[in-house]
């Protein structure tokens, strides 16, 4: 029992100076005096005006927001309508392959995904002259490709869990079916939707192998701006950029807990 003391604390400590010592060392060296951000010469915020000036980062982060919120919001609707076919009709032609085509995205590497998107696309425009090259639209296509399975996955558990008594108890009391979603279906599983929904925001945020597959001229993404920087030495503008998502990130989690143990700690009403 006296070795149990003190082993949990300290793995847990190592895991989490493993997991958060280099996002910590990434913000402290965002405020270097020091071109080179491996060498620590003092405290300064030129990074910041040197990101505010940089004619590259900022114009492809605010791409890549752009993109991960329309890919986010089409593979939302896409991975409910896919989830609620799959749970709700337990039989209908086609569900086995609906269900392997849902699951195919999460287990196919992305240079397999990517380059099977960019020779669909070159089909497509020398079959029926759609899309016009490759672009922003190609990207936001490719991420609601993949970005629907995990929708689906996300809203599927948490239907197949989904008490069907309340539907139809509401149907009794003579509710039509669009109100009985608004009022019953929807509440419920509306945590499984923004969970879903960031998740494929999260996931067309961050990747970069598929985005450089369909991408074409003037539609770099950040992390194709970012991977094409590092690649001649990490700037302390990249530093900088992580450090602003970092704390929007922590700001957004800090806020969700608060307004949680708020909700927790009111009194339930008898």
């Amino acid at each position: 029992m006296g070795k149990n003391r003190w082993f949990l604390p300290l793995t847990s400590a190592l895991g989490f100076f493993f997991l958060y010592a280099p996002i910590l060392s990434l913000v402290i060296f965002s405020f270097n005096a020091n071109k080179l951000v491996t060498v620590w010469s003092g405290f300064s915020v030129q990074s910041y005006v040197d990101l505010w000036n940089d004619p590259q980062l900022l114009p492809a982060a605010g791409l890549s927001l752009q993109i991960a919120a329309v890919a986010a919001s089409i593979a939302l609707v896409l991975g409910t309508l896919c989830a609620i076919a799959l749970v709700r009709f337990r039989r209908f032609r086609g569900k086995t392959i609906l269900q392997a085509t849902v699951s195919a995205p999460l287990v196919m590497p992305d240079v397999i995904t990517g380059l099977a998107l960019l020779l669909m696309f070159v089909a497509l425009q020398q079959l029926i002259g759609w899309p016009q090259g490759r672009g922003i639209l190609t990207i936001i296509i490719a991420h609601a490709t993949f970005c629907t399975a995990y929708v689906t996955v996300v809203v599927q558990s948490r239907l197949a869990d989904f008490d069907m008594s309340l539907e139809e108890a509401a149907m009794d009391l003579g509710a039509s079916p669009v109100r009985v979603f608004l009022d019953i279906t929807f509440p419920i599983i509306a945590p499984a939707l923004v969970s879903g929904w960031l998740l494929a925001f999260t996931l067309s945020l961050d990747d970069l192998v598929i985005a450089s597959f369909v991408s074409g001229p003037g539609s770099s993404t950040l992390p194709m701006v970012i991977f094409s920087k590092v690649r001649l030495g990490v700037k302390p503008e990249v530093n900088a950029l992580a450090t602003i998502f970092i704390g929007v990130v922590a700001s957004g989690v800090i806020a969700a807990t608060i307004f949680s143990m708020r909700n927790t700690s009111k009194p339930k009403k008898a």
